[in-house]
């Protein structure tokens, strides 16, 4: 029964997007206003089949319909109730059907934000763009490997080995990945808009106005994914870190430094119409790479701790990478001549400069990123030898590059437009500059010697003050709505950058790591803390059985590394202890587990200094997102012109930045 639903669903929402594309291209070829209304509403198609579908697989689950291939492999008696719903998107087959699912929820969504401008080319455009990437997903759903309904030949199994055990280990599963599909599958409809730009020839600021707040949304859901990821990696894997460079880590980071380069450089376009052809490039390759992360997830081409299925339907999603990328490039070469930008640069010592500079530190780090990931493969499919790139090769090429854009968060919102004299700029700076250079005294002062780490701490001051006293201007001038609007909501954002700055540089550089073989009964010291281990017992829980030690941290409550088995898995999963504070984490592991009640036991110790700002800082980048989401008072592109697809740009004689 659920295996028919599921193809019927699949069938009905592939039928969905193909017909919804004919509709509106036979409408506009025709110019025929009542086709173009008829296609809105295929997008509610493509969302019903998507949920049914969606649906088919959760009821398979839940059920443990052990006929399904994908419940066979992902499902089992012992699953949590938790894991057999979030083991929809524990394999390929399964992520792709997510995906699916999220992308005719952004269609629908925007069929019903224009559907009082359904007869509107641009719109008709974006609709035929995001229904034909909807068709192409729909139809990856009905290849062999990628096929989430599958059903077992011959008998049917009574159990299965449940999720991957990393899958089924922490809460987080839950909502670390739709987060980070909600971001990675939210892009599709900038692109979807700026590729309908380019059909029609729409070229102006209205496209941008349409999908502000579509952007915004879908860079702060894979913000909050990236830095939820990054929890999961430090809660789960128990190696005491949170990034360490993983491939498929970088695929996810890839769309967010092009999406973050966009969203900067959206700004410059709005109001002084420049950088055309930076935006387009830069959201034509944020969805590419979407693409080509879906590529190197589940492909099979990598091996990843993140990467859970081998497949066939790699070429498939490259061929389509493929022909984004070239239709993107071909579509701006073919409008190159209307693309030229009507303002120019006026000075350096203007804040369209240093969304430029931001522009191109941000390209430069995807493209060392890109390069670090996709080397290898390339290495060896070309040598068949075996390359790798690790974290000194990453951590090295993209050090001084952080440093540059926190550098550039410090000084931009201090710039006006067009130009400004070194005087007034000075004047502007004195307190981001005065909070920097107290706090590398201060950390040199306190035996502080990293030079990349004390130099961070010293940047990430000077951008919290700069943002600071962004806010502060405009509440002084407007109430507690000054907090609000793209503007304020970017100076929260950058300074939740600033607080996951600091998190990051103090536990990279000053973080302290060791093993302690101890006896029951006996106790060590390690940076200054008491670890006592008390023992070792065993517990059985629906999902696993742990072997815990238990330890007493600093003679304060015990707590119990363990080292758990999932299913029909023989392989020991380590769960850390994690005792948190504002100025470090200790982190204790079961490195080896005891032969005996009386053997020792290895227990693993992490020291980690200010990683809890990692999470708080990513929290207040969310709270700026949700702020930059609400109109400011600031005067928006007039709502003619964004229907019209073109706006005159409007020049604010007073820059954003307020009053000295």
């Amino acid at each position: 029964m659920n295996s028919s639903v599921g193809h019927v669903a699949v069938v009905l929402g592939l039928v969905g997007a193909l017909a919804g594309m004919a509709t509106l291209g036979w409408g506009l070829a025709r110019g025929d206003a009542s086709w173009l209304r008829r296609g809105q509403l295929y997008p509610w198609m493509v969302f019903l089949a998507a949920a049914a579908a969606a649906a088919a697989m959760e009821h398979a689950l839940i059920s443990r319909d052990f006929s399904l291939a994908y419940v066979a492999q992902n499902d089992g008696l012992g699953t949590p109730l938790l894991f057999r719903i979030t083991g929809m998107w524990s394999g390929l087959q399964g992520s792709i059907l997510l995906w699916t699912l999220i992308l005719a929820g952004y269609l629908a969504a925007v069929a019903w934000r224009f559907r009082r401008r359904a007869t509107d080319p641009l719109v008709a455009w974006a609709t035929l763009v995001g229904l034909g990437v909807a068709a192409f997903f729909f139809g990856l759903m009905m290849l062999g490997s990628a096929d989430p309904f599958q059903t077992l030949a011959g008998q049917i199994p009574t159990n299965g080995p449940g999720p991957n055990p990393l899958l089924q280990n922490n809460a987080i599963v839950a909502f670390h990945p739709p987060l980070l599909y909600l971001g990675f599958v939210g892009f599709t409809v900038p692109f979807a808009f700026a590729m309908a730009a380019l059909i029609s020839g729409r070229l102006g600021e209205g496209w941008l106005a349409e999908t502000r707040r579509w952007t915004l949304f879908a860079w702060g859901s894979l913000t909050l994914g990236l830095v939820l990821g990054a929890f999961w990696s430090y809660q789960v894997l128990g190696w005491g870190g949170y990034w360490a460079w993983d491939p498929v880590e970088n695929a996810a980071l890839l769309p967010w430094l092009t999406g973050s380069a966009y969203l900067h450089s959206m700004i410059v376009q709005e109001r002084r119409g420049m950088l055309r052809v930076w935006n387009l490039s830069l959201v034509i390759a944020t969805f590419a790479l979407t693409i080509l992360g879906t590529f190197l997830t589940r492909s099979g081409v990598l091996e990843s701790v993140h990467s859970f299925s081998t497949s066939t339907v790699g070429p498939v999603i490259l061929g389509f990478f493929g022909l984004v990328t070239v239709s993107g490039i071909g579509l701006i070469a073919w409008r190159g001549d209307q693309l030229r930008s009507p303002g120019a640069i006026d000075s350096p010592l203007s804040r369209e400069s240093a969304f430029l500079a931001n522009n191109v530190a941000f390209g430069t780090f995807a493209f060392v990123v890109l390069l670090g990931t996709v080397f290898p493969l390339v290495v060896e499919d070309l040598n068949h030898s075996t390359v790798s790139v690790g974290a000194p090769y990453f951590d090295t090429m993209t050090m001084p590059i952080v440093l540059v854009l926190l550098f550039l968060m410090a000084v931009a919102p201090a710039l006006p437009w067009r130009k400004t004299t070194g005087e007034v700029l000075l004047r502007r700076l004195r307190w981001p500059a005065a909070a920097g250079v107290a706090t590398v005294v201060a950390t040199s002062a306190a035996g502080l010697h990293d030079l990349p780490a004390v130099i961070a701490f010293g940047l990430g001051a000077a951008v919290a003050a700069s943002a600071l006293r962004q806010l502060w201007l405009s509440s002084h001038r407007n109430g507690w709505r000054g907090l609000v609007g793209r503007s304020n909501g970017g100076m929260v954002v950058h300074l939740g950058v600033a607080i996951l700055a600091v998190g990051f540089a103090a536990s990279a550089a000053y973080g302290q790591r060791g093993q302690l073989t101890l006896r029951p009964g006996q106790a060590a010291r390690f940076d200054g803390h008491t670890i006592a281990y008390l023992g070792v017992q065993t517990r059985h829980y629906p999902n696993r059985s742990a072997i815990e030690a238990r330890v007493r941290l600093d003679g304060g409550p015990v707590v119990y590394p363990a080292i758990s088995v999932f299913g029909f898995s023989f392989e020991g999963i380590g769960t850390p202890a994690i005792r948190s504070g504002a100025t470090q984490d200790v982190y204790l592991t079961l490195d080896s587990s005891p032969v005996g009640r009386e053997a020792p036991a290895v227990i693993g110790v992490v020291v980690q200094p200010l990683i809890v700002w990692l999470w708080i800082g990513g929290g207040v980048m969310g709270l700026g997102v949700a702020l930059a989401a609400f109109p400011g008072r600031r005067r928006q592109i007039d709502a003619s012109n964004s229907a019209a697809g073109s706006s005159p740009v409007r020049e604010r004689i007073r820059a954003t930045s307020g009053p000295d």
